[in-house]
């Protein structure tokens, strides 16, 4: 068997015209005039090239031959009488001497078009991914994501960082959520967990000695599916670096990211260095958000005080958020879809009217707000033709349903919003503590190992809501990238940091004894960052879904229904690693 390429199928010209070649791939089409002339296109990664069959022998060695059969064909090339400028082939064709079938599709019909796998449902996408990969137009997302990762590379090395791999069967730690656990054969009872992240390990070769580090790091986290985030495993660009402040940290991602969006992304522009540094109390204040898309010009004011005893129920004793969209023609229909979608995301309504072009309130609530027209209009600077869009509840719900809110208003406003372009900013001063939703209790509200802003100084004599980290997230077009610190590398304050939320240093030495011991040992100041390589690939290729840019993604339930994981396995491989199932039935 014969497999040798001479040319690949995207490869040949019309000054190969003459010559004897050889080419493989897939059956794609035929398009059949006669029993003795016929048109095949024959696809492989590269792109296609039209095959011309013109005698009946040779469509015989085709008939019974099923679309996305592996072929190889060897002719020679002419010139096309009727060419095609849409293909880089297409002033040539090759007239075929020997046509070999090298691999059979026994099936008649495909679960889709290859085409136009992407119309499929997604279960059917991703049962057949080895199809849907055919498609050019999702295969050229997977081979921009290797372009991406091969240029964050080659960045970071020349920014004089070291590649180093962490290990992936480790401990479990508590990294906000849940551990993938492996039991472990020769220590029955206890188990290995894969790593949600690199952290603590990253922060250890700080202590060995290492000045700066990255990878292309997998992480794995047990958590349910978004359309920004895979259930499973995700890949992040993870980096440190020794003796380094916060400062260092934004000028080597300012300096590594810009240039890839702008030449592989969607949009040719990207921000560029220095990026908006938005505190996080600014970013729900005017953008009701820690990931605010600055795409969107319109910020959230405070109409607490004008709207105030104005009769209208959902706004009594509340925080009320507004914003004021100037222009906005929307329709009444359209504004119901919004103020819908609104509360499906955010799970509370919104509200809304408008100051029409007499300069009457209509519209919405504004019944009840007639007889302070006034006062509303100069509370928030209102011009005739301006929409007001409204979110009440306790401050933090207020200013994230106002947020949400606002993100939909952007959207539907082409005024407001650029859309050809990528807006990076920092989040930065987030709070050390929070009161959690569920305990009540004092909690850390980022990451525990940032370092306190004011260190052992603010922990002893500061009220803890009101300390701050040095902890910071990259955003991009209302997504978040990454969340980064400088790390907490004084064992004193690590300890006193914990203790704030009710963990003593016994619990520190044993939920981190390798990271605790090697800070004692004299640990250089350092941080670093994580942007998600997923989430970078998906905004640069311009996707809605991070499916899309996944080679083998699993679905919105943590299956891989291609390879029907997770699976049962058989009962010898069970007690192999001291594992009995007792599966409760549900009642």
């Amino acid at each position: 068997m014969v497999q040798s390429r001479t040319h690949n199928c995207n490869q040949l010209r019309l000054s190969d015209a003459g010559s004897k070649v050889t080419i493989v791939g897939w059956y794609d089409n035929m398009r059949k005039v006669s029993k003795n002339l016929g048109f095949l296109v024959l696809r492989d990664f590269y792109g296609v090239t039209q095959v011309v069959i013109e005698t009946e022998e040779m469509m015989a060695k085709l008939n019974g031959v099923n679309n996305e059969s592996t072929l190889s064909v060897t002719g020679v090339v002419r010139e096309r009488s009727s060419k095609n400028g849409q293909l880089a082939t297409g002033e040539i064709e090759v007239v075929p001497e020997e046509i070999e079938i090298l691999g059979k599709c026994i099936y008649n019909e495909l679960p889709f078009e290859i085409n136009r796998s992407k119309e499929a449902d997604e279960a059917t996408r991703l049962k057949y991914r080895y199809l849907d990969l055919r498609n050019p137009e999702v295969k050229d997302k997977i081979v921009l994501r290797s372009k991406i990762v091969a240029e964050l590379r080659s960045s970071m090395i020349a920014h004089d960082f070291l590649e180093i791999t962490t290990p992936i069967l480790t401990c479990s730690s508590p990294e906000g959520a849940r551990d993938y656990l492996v039991p472990s054969r020769n220590h029955p009872g206890k188990f290995y967990a894969l790593p949600q992240a690199p952290q603590q390990f990253k922060q250890i070769l700080m202590t060995a000695g290492f000045d700066r580090y990255f990878q292309i790091a997998p992480c794995f986290r047990d958590e349910d599916a978004r359309a920004d985030r895979s259930p499973g495993e995700f890949y992040q660009l993870d980096m440190e670096m020794a003796f380094a402040s916060q400062e260092d940290v934004f000028a080597v991602i300012e300096d590594v990211l810009p240039p890839i969006f702008a030449k592989y992304g969607k949009y040719q522009t990207a921000s560029t260095a220095p990026f908006a540094r938005i505190s996080y109390k600014e970013a729900m204040d005017k953008y009701g958000s820690d990931k605010p898309d600055l795409r969107i010009d319109l910020l959230l004011q405070d109409a607490t005080e004008c709207m105030a005893d104005c009769g209208f129920e959902p706004f009594a004793g509340q925080t009320v958020k507004a914003i004021v969209v100037d222009g906005f023609t929307a329709t009444r229909k359209v504004i119901d879809k919004i103020c819908a979608d609104v509360e499906i995301q955010s799970g509370r309504k919104v509200y809304w009217f408008k100051l029409d072009e007499n300069g009457e309130l209509v519209g919405g609530i504004s019944k009840f707000l007639q007889d302070r027209k006034a006062q509303v209009i100069e509370a928030l600077g209102l011009k005739n033709g301006d929409f007001v869009g409204l979110a009440a509840g306790k401050l933090l719900e207020a200013q994230k349903t106002a947020g949400v809110l606002r993100r939909y208003l952007g959207a539907a406003s082409e005024k407001h919003m650029k859309t050809e372009c990528y807006e990076f900013c920092w989040i930065v001063d987030f709070p050390m503590y929070e009161i959690g939703e569920e305990s009540g209790e004092l909690e850390f509200c980022h990451n525990p190992f940032s370092m306190p802003q004011g260190g052992m100084d603010a922990l002893l004599n500061e009220e803890p809501l009101s300390i701050n980290a040095y902890q910071y997230d990259l955003v991009c077009n209302g997504v978040e990238l990454s969340s980064g610190a400088v790390r907490n590398h004084n064992p004193e304050v690590m300890v006193k940091a914990f203790e704030m939320v009710g963990l003593g240093e016994e619990d520190v030495k044993a939920k981190f004894p390798a990271m605790y011991n090697a800070f004692c040992y004299g640990a250089p100041p350092h941080a670093g960052i994580a942007p998600g390589v997923d989430r970078m690939v998906m905004l640069i290729a311009g996707e809605d879904s991070i499916r899309e840019i996944i080679p083998f993604p699993m679905n919105k339930t943590a299956q891989d229904v291609m390879m029907g994981a997770p699976s049962e396995v058989e009962e010898k491989q069970l007690r192999d690693v001291h594992i009995k199932i007792d599966i409760q039935e549900k009642e």
